[in-house]
């Protein structure tokens, strides 16, 4: 009798911790595609209005934050209304000590894969060095107080650039079961961001000489960055690495690739004239570099697993 209970007991247990695997399932699907919704129906309807309804120019910073904050906004009514989840596993703790050497990566890392996409674009024969186009852009600031000055403003943005990284990596990734399948769902997020930011090719933000081969470019230029940015959140845990090293990326290593070697500065006036797609290409081998250094370890892991296997 008491055998048969203990079954009963166990058969129970089992149905129910099934049931609720399967509604963890469902509803992680629900946000998953309310997020989606918000953040991509949200934004692309904001440039559709704001650009080509208002003639707003998707250049200008004020112009760009309702774009910009929409997959937090969308993340933060997916956790609060749709499944409830809350913000506990958020990442919005600083984790000052623990995380510090990660914070330090994000801030310095942009300026070194600047540094590394001119030295490349020079080697390759792309790019006179001259870096009187950023005096120029800095209103007759040397460039050396130019950088200095960004590197200073970096930390200061990063609550803004936590309107993307809030929702991308901080909701989409960790939705996407990253414990079970990391690569999937950082190649899955890397995809998602990029397509989202595709619309702004076709205002004043970016310009393309061939916009499909553009937009593949660029597509995989967020797919390096993601596997950083991902790579950073799993290590420190927390929102505001990834959200320093996104305001970097913007205002460090595209900024001055952009004026060096794309058409900011333009092959009259000192810079490669490189393009967009040509910018995006010489930073994505700095990026892919440490991407690789940063799998280095896991990789190894594998192979060794494999072996005792």
């Amino acid at each position: 009798m008491l055998e048969t209970e203990k079954k009963q007991r166990e058969v129970v247990t089992a149905t129910a911790g099934a049931r609720g695997a399967s509604r963890s399932r469902t509803g992680r699907g629900k946000g998953t595609a309310w997020f989606l919704a918000i953040a991509f129906g949200g934004s692309w309807a904001w440039i559709l209005g704001g650009y080509f309804g208002l003639g707003l120019s998707m250049v200008n910073p004020l112009a760009q934050l309702p774009f910009g904050v929409m997959p937090a906004l969308a993340a933060i009514v997916v956790r609060r209304w749709i499944t409830k989840e809350g913000f506990a596993d958020a990442g919005l703790a600083l984790r000052l000590r623990r995380a510090w050497p990660y914070y330090l990566a994000a801030w310095l890392g942009p300026l070194v894969f600047a540094a590394g996409a001119c030295g490349l674009a020079a080697a390759l024969g792309l790019w006179h060095p001259d870096l009187s186009p950023l005096d120029k852009a800095a209103g007759g600031l040397p460039a050396w107080v130019f950088v200095a000055l960004l590197m200073l403003v970096v930390p200061l943005l990063t609550p803004v650039y936590a309107g993307e990284e809030f929702g991308w990596t901080g909701y989409l990734r960790p939705s996407l079961r990253p414990e079970r399948r990391p690569a999937l769902a950082t190649v899955v997020t890397g995809l998602i961001w990029a397509v989202w930011h595709f619309p702004l090719a076709f205002t004043d933000y970016v310009t393309f000489t061939h916009t499909p081969v553009g937009l593949v470019v660029w597509a995989a230029g967020f797919l390096l960055q993601e596997v950083l940015l991902a790579w950073l959140y799993t290590r420190s845990g927390s929102i505001w690495v990834v959200s320093l090293a996104h305001a970097g990326n913007n205002m460090i290593l595209f900024l001055l690739t952009g004026t060096l070697l794309g058409t900011e500065g333009g092959a009259t006036a000192g810079g490669g004239g490189l393009g967009a797609t040509g910018v995006t290409l010489m930073t994505m081998a700095p990026i892919g570099v440490a991407c690789a250094c940063a799998m280095l370890p896991s990789l190894r892991s594998s192979l060794r697993g494999g072996r005792r296997g």
